[in-house]
Parts: C-alpha cells; sequence; structure tokens
C-alpha cells in the first residue's frame, strides 16, 4: 500500500455518495446513480471496496478509478488479486472467489491492476457537515477510529495486523457487537451481504448484494441515509 489513510475535507458544491461492493457490475452501478442525479461535476462517490471479481465487468474498475470524482478503499478481493499475482495464492482459491477474469491475463497484462490496487488506501476519513465518517472495507478493528489509524501509521506488522482485519473481518457481525467506534460519527463498511442496509451503533453496512440481483444501497454521507434523486427546487 502506498497510503493507509486518505483524508478528504468536506465537498462544499455537491454530495458525498457511498457505494457497498460493487463486484464486476459497474453497469448496473451507473443506473443505480443516474437514480438518484449522481452529478459528477460537483458530487462524489466512495467504495467500499471489492470493485472485482463475480461479475462481468471487473476490467472496468480502472476505468472508474481513473475517474477524479471516484475513490475507493481496498477491499479482500483487491488484495487476493494483489496476492495472486505474487505468487502468494493459489489459482484455485482466486477461482473460487470470482476471480477466473484476472487468472485469465498475462503478467503483463494484470499489472496495470495490480498498481492501481496498490494504491489504494485501507481507510479513507471524510468529513461532512456533520462530523468525520470513515469508509473501510469490512471493519475497524479498534474501539477508536484514531487508535486504528495509528495502528496503520506505525507501519510494519502492525499496520499489516490491522490493514488485515480492517479488509478481512466479520468478528462485529458474528459477535453482535452493538458497542461502535468512538472518535467518528458513522464508519461504513460493505464485505458481509445484508438484504438492506444494516448498522451496529455507528457502523454502518451497505452491502446490499447489487451484484446479486438485489439493489445497490448508494448511502448519502450527509444525512447517513439512502440518496434520493435531489428535488428541482433543492438550491442547496
Amino acid at each position: 500500500m502506498s497510503q493507509f489513510v486518505q483524508r478528504f475535507t468536506r465537498n462544499t458544491f455537491g454530495r458525498d455518495l457511498i457505494v457497498g461492493d460493487i463486484h464486476g457490475h459497474f453497469s448496473k452501478l451507473q443506473l443505480a446513480l443516474d437514480a438518484v442525479g449522481f452529478d459528477p461535476a460537483k458530487d462524489r462517490l466512495f467504495s467500499v471496496g471489492d470493485m472485482v471479481d463475480r461479475g462481468p465487468e471487473s476490467e472496468s474498475c480502472l476505468e472508474w478509478l481513473a475517474h477524479p470524482w471516484f475513490n475507493a478503499v481496498c477491499g479482500n478481493h483487491e488484495r487476493m488479486t494483489m496476492e495472486y499475482h505474487m505468487g502468494m495464492i493459489p489459482a484455485g482459491m482466486l477461482a473460487m472467489n470470482g476471480g477466473a477474469w484476472a487468472i485469465g491475463k498475462t503478467v503483463d497484462e494484470r499489472l496495470p491492476y495490480v498498481d492501481a490496487f496498490a494504491d489504494l488506501p485501507v481507510a479513507i476519513e471524510l468529513e461532512t457537515e456533520h462530523g468525520l465518517i470513515g469508509i473501510v472495507h469490512a471493519d475497524c478493528p479498534s474501539p477508536e477510529w484514531s487508535q486504528f489509524t495509528a495502528r496503520l501509521a506505525m507501519g510494519g506488522d502492525v499496520a499489516a495486523v490491522a490493514a488485515e482485519a480492517a479488509m478481512w473481518s466479520r468478528a462485529r457481525c458474528d459477535f453482535i457487537d452493538s458497542s461502535g467506534v468512538k472518535g467518528v460519527r458513522a464508519v461504513v463498511v460493505g464485505h458481509t451481504p445484508f438484504k438492506k442496509m444494516t448498522s451496529l451503533d455507528n457502523v454502518i453496512y451497505i452491502d446490499t448484494m447489487g451484484w446479486k440481483g438485489h439493489d445497490f444501497t448508494i448511502l448519502d454521507a450527509a444525512t447517513l441515509r439512502a440518496a434520493d434523486k435531489p428535488s428541482a427546487l433543492f438550491w442547496g
């Protein structure tokens, strides 16, 4: 990772929206954005990771990452693509998780994706009108957000363990842990699929399986509710 935490100041021109796991369904995502009136001239879209695998359009992730209004954290599926490329996991494991698109590429063909994924942060901090929002793929593995980001900043094994949990952990869901994360307005995550947007205290789960025949959740960072299309009378 070239950086562990990426920070964004408040968007004073438009909306900041957050989408759950995309898993290679970018055309469907575009339809969902159109439905809520996403305006790339002033709005920004943040992804909780897992842009690739399972769906037919994983290769489109590079096109989306090139957009100045699109930003993502690293999910476990991006991580697995990198690990396969480096010989750390076998092809069978990646294929079992929907990564045949990457296995079928030559080393040179795969490299642009690996380089792009290596540049993704583990966490995003997003300033909003009502306070700071943290974005990670799976979970914040610390009781306080600042403790988590401090662990990432330490580098080495400490950061690696924190990053691994941030991309893979389901412990909060498994134990129905409603203790929340202190020092942040909300932590928005994907990874664990739900039929509808769900929360445990201030940890909000937005992987509603848009990649599996359900609807994508597009969360408005300002309201922490599902985004609506702005009214023609909206002057904000």
